[in-house]
């Protein structure tokens, strides 16, 4: 009963409510605590073997799937990293809070939020952090409350090569070095040097961080298996395949550039407003890549899916590495295992080069889960599922109960798919990206998504993007002007939603 009493005087010292499910969960003495982890991972898209994707080469990830269940219908609550970062790590959307761009730190807005790492804290888990798991860089820093011990960071934007960066500090490191906060004396980012879109270094894997995050990983579930007594809960973040796309020369060379997809539909989708769009920005911080022309050349477009799969390559073996290591502690039996990916990424699709919309290919995730005793080995599901849902899933499957937090709570349970993938808890998910005077935001059915770009300060301003994906997968017309009674019926859905909370700052 040591530990019960321990679960009880943390949650309730932190301002957690116990709920009656969680006592009589922790109270069975026979059930030993399941460990959890974590594995995040930046810009990483659907394009694995596991969800169909045949030029891919992830044995690790596909492995993973094997194992567990894996969402077919998996979205971010947000296109961009800082705030589907904390979407995952809060359980808020970005419209619950108002935060939705870099430079805004949750604990402005929710100086107690207990976050998913913080809530495993006080119910007597060892939590850590390693790599890229809060969105740090562009103005944001760590959560130090969230972890028993400091985050081990390691660097987004790497280079080895000297041609890769003629030697000086690139737009990018700068950024996610937060470097400005530091040495205020430098130039405006914008006007530092352009970095390389990509490199392949004959190199060893711990030459680049997710190498180096990789072994931090197994050389802490080692520390941690000497005190089994101590349930954890380890969040492991990878780079790759974020921009740019460096990764040892192996992985480049598993895949032959002939055969590499190229996009099929290059342009903005027919009757699409302008705020819809998304050309340059993100691409444009890297060479080679000519300025404001974003339809690429077929060299240049077939160079930079080339890199994209083999990042991905590069971060499935890191996975791999990982996972194993767990095997090889007979830790498995007793960890829950997520991976999930922090947003989809535009890779060359209506010509776009970047996450930063509401469109399909920016939105869907990856999703796997591993939960002994719960999840069917191979299974899947359509279901469609948010990030937000992670947090109350993983509480649930850890018997601690449904979280109760000063911020809000805004996802739902996915155990029960995960004991019977026929089942459905939703019809719809939820999604936003507010730009400009416009607050984004979308939902996404079976078959259609409906965006509202609505004026944040004038309630007439209004416009609708309507998509569907049983006749047009590629998104080449928004069709909401031919089809204005699916408006009307996806709008009574966005209804039930709260208004979007405007960003603190505006």
């Amino acid at each position: 009963m040591h530990y019960l009493k321990h679960i009880n005087t943390a949650l309730l010292i932190g301002g957690v409510s116990v709920t009656p499910g969680m006592l009589k969960a922790q109270q069975n003495t026979t059930v030993k605590p399941k460990n959890v982890v974590l594995i995040l991972v930046d810009d990483l898209k659907p394009n694995l073997g596991c969800y169909g994707d045949k030029t891919a080469i992830s044995p690790n990830i596909d492995k993973l799937a094997d194992a567990g269940i894996r969402f077919n219908k998996a979205y971010c609550n947000q296109a961009v990293s800082v705030a589907s970062r904390y979407n995952l790590l809060t359980g808020a959307r970005s419209t619950s809070t108002g935060l939705y761009n870099f430079g805004s730190e949750f604990r402005d807005i929710y100086p107690d939020a207990v976050t998913l790492p913080q809530f495993f804290m006080k119910a007597g888990y060892h939590t850590e952090a390693i790599g890229k798991v809060f969105h740090v860089g562009h103005g944001n820093t760590d959560d130090k409350a969230s972890w028993s011990i400091p985050h081990h960071k390691e660097k987004v934007i790497e280079y080895i090569l000297p041609e890769s960066t003629g030697r000086k500090l690139t737009r990018e490191e700068a950024y996610f070095e937060n470097t400005k906060m530091y040495f205020p004396e430098l130039p405006p980012n914008h006007q530092l040097t352009r970095g390389a879109a990509w490199e392949a270094p004959d190199v060893l894997d711990d030459a680049y961080g997710d190498g180096r995050v990789a072994n931090q990983a197994i050389s802490r579930f080692r520390e941690l298996k000497k005190t089994p007594e101590k349930p954890f809960f380890m969040a492991v973040g990878f780079a790759r395949p974020h921009l740019p796309f460096c990764a040892p020369k192996k992985y480049w060379d598993m895949y032959d550039p002939a055969k590499l997809p190229m996009p099929e539909y290059e342009k903005d989708p027919e009757n699409a407003p302008k705020i819809a769009v998304k050309r340059g920005g993100e691409i444009d911080q890297f060479t080679p890549i000519p300025a404001g022309k974003y339809v690429f050349s077929d060299t240049l477009t077939r160079k930079l899916i080339h890199g994209y799969y083999a990042s991905m390559s590069y971060m499935d073996a890191q996975v791999g590495k990982v996972v194993d290591e767990l095997k090889r502690l007979n830790m498995l039996e007793n960890t829950i295992i997520v991976l999930w990916g922090d947003h989809g990424w535009h890779l060359g699709d209506h010509g776009y080069w970047t996450k930063h919309t509401n469109f399909e290919q920016a939105n869907i995730i990856p999703l796997i889960m591993v939960a002994p005793g719960v999840t069917k080995p191979g299974s899947s599901t359509d279901q469609l599922a948010e990030t937000v849902d992670i947090y109350p899933t993983l509480t649930d499957l850890a018997g601690l109960g449904k979280p109760v937090a000063p911020q809000p709570i805004d996802g739902l349970s996915l155990t029960p798919v995960m004991k019977n993938t026929e089942k459905r808890i939703r019809d719809h998910a939820y999604h936003a990206f507010p730009k400009g005077k416009y607050s984004g935001r979308a939902i996404r059915t079976d078959r259609y998504r409906l965006v509202e770009w609505k004026n944040w300060d004038d309630a007439g301003d209004v416009m609708y993007e309507l998509y569907d994906y049983k006749l047009d997968p590629l998104e080449t017309k928004n069709v909401a002007a031919e089809q204005p009674n699916m408006v009307e019926e996806m709008k009574k859905i966005l209804a039930k939603h709260p208004a979007p909370k405007r960003h603190p700052k505006r």
